[in-house]
């Protein structure tokens, strides 16, 4: 179940692929294979990270995050196996 901010009118956590360009999150949770858990942990994108939205594409295929002082593109399909809460 989904928390609900009705002040902002949006959910509270979601998966990381329906956070907009300038909107941050907490990361709650990364559920990926083991391959795909171990490069976004080098890039520093662990639970608890802080990411920001930075550009979507506009086929909707990449998004860039700032996460820790440095800015990562992923892909959609990645970024969906990724829950954050909305800060």
């Amino acid at each position: 179940m989904m928390a609900y901010d009705e002040k902002r009118g949006m959910e509270m956590e979601m998966n990381l692929d329906r956070l907009m360009p300038g909107f941050h999150g907490i990361v709650t949770s990364v559920n990926t294979d083991e391959l795909l858990r171990l490069r976004l942990r080098d890039f520093g994108l662990v639970n608890g990270t802080k990411v920001a939205v930075r550009y979507k594409s506009p086929d909707g295929g990449v998004t860039a995050l700032e996460l820790r002082g440095t800015v990562v593109a992923l892909r959609t399909c990645e970024l969906r196996k990724i829950r954050v809460r909305l800060i």
